[in-house]
């Protein structure tokens, strides 16, 4: 299955990771060691999707600090801060970055008469329990999932919510793929996710690794499927979600769900209980990130705008918490209302 993708690898103190924008072409791991291969890995999106994000700087931490001559525990703990900090600035809309370093962070605190090399024990040991804990996440959000999924229905998905996404299973596509575990036959419509194609190039691949009827449309085809009755539900991950449910997602996410909403199809968002952010009370608070404009004036290489054209590009738009039906998580699905319900949800987190 393609769950079984893993695009983060730990191996004996080592940290890898797949490369995702040499994807679908060329399968490769690239290893990471400093700060500045970690930081490079994240703003060019050779790791991406929220919850990787997360474990990928929480061992990328882990990583840099073992490669570091650290000669105390104040160093360390010091060294640990500037590290979190360069980390945290690299994306500014996934939550999961900044929650899985301040965990760390938090968790070793109590270490501050200790050795070195307990320190660094103690973070990986810290590290790698996070993942542990989103990779079940994940495997509990397809359970949940897969019972809103019927035989035969057809799904649409917006950019890449699956294990390339996460460590293994995905957000989005878990239900998929527990559903075809399930032995239902399903047919997976992905959009091909503008301006960097992540449907396309990442989902579309991944589902097809797992042998999931897959038809890639372009992003401007989703509102004629859904008038034709082909689309049956529509399930997206989320970057960060604010308390009242409004969800950050990939640029797109938002006229998806006005479409949904307008043709009457229910729109789910599938995602850990990590990527919650209770501290913000709605979607005007969520930081967007803006990238650069080359992203939109050129495919690749080649240019297919004027290169001097004045560009937008946000990488990320909010749906209002009342265009989404439920939250798919690993804790069961979340219905209206949202903030009291999710409140609820989160308290034993």
């Amino acid at each position: 299955m393609a769950y079984q993708i893993k695009p983060i690898l730990w191996e004996n103190g080592s940290l890898k990771i797949i490369d995702q924008t040499l994807l679908p072409s060329e399968l490769k791991y690239l290893d990471i060691k400093t700060i500045e291969e970690a930081e490079d890995a994240i703003k060019s999106l050779r790791v991406r999707g929220a919850p990787a994000i997360g474990i990928f700087a929480g061992l990328a931490l882990v990583a840099i600090l073992k490669n570091m001559n650290l000669q105390n525990i104040m160093e360390a703990h010091r060294k640990m801060s500037e590290v979190s900090e360069r980390l945290k600035k690299t994306r500014p809309t996934a939550v999961n970055l900044a929650w899985a370093l301040d965990y760390i962070k938090k968790s070793a605190e109590q270490l501050k008469e200790d050795s070195v090399e307990n320190f660094l024990l103690w973070i990986e040991s810290t590290a790698l329990e996070i993942y542990r804990k989103e990779t079940e996440a994940c495997r509990m959000i397809g359970i949940y999932g897969s019972s809103i999924i019927n035989e035969g229905d057809g799904i649409l998905t917006h950019c890449n919510a699956g294990a390339l996404a996460t460590c293994e299973y995905g957000t989005a596509l878990a239900p998929i793929y527990l559903s075809k575990k399930e032995g239902k036959n399903v047919k997976v419509f992905v959009d091909e996710t503008r301006p960097l194609f992540q449907g396309a190039r990442l989902t579309a691949w991944e589902l097809m690794q797992g042998d999931i009827q897959t038809v890639l449309i372009c992003d401007n085809m989703a509102g004629v499927l859904m008038r034709e009755r082909k689309i049956n539900i529509v399930i997206t991950g989320a970057d960060r979600v604010a308390r009242n449910g409004d969800t950050a997602n990939k640029i797109g996410t938002y006229s998806l769900s006005i479409l949904a909403k307008y043709h009457n199809i229910p729109f789910y968002v599938a995602l850990p209980t990590s990527t919650f952010d209770l501290s913000v009370k709605d979607g005007s608070e969520i930081p967007i990130e803006y990238r650069n404009p080359e992203e939109v004036r050129k495919i690749g290489e080649r240019y297919i705008a004027p290169k001097d054209v004045e560009v937008y590009n946000p990488a990320f738009d909010v749906t209002p918490g009342e265009n989404i039906t439920a939250f798919i998580t690993e804790k069961g699905i979340i219905y209206p209302p949202f903030e009291e319900n999710i409140v609820r949800t989160l308290k034993d987190r």
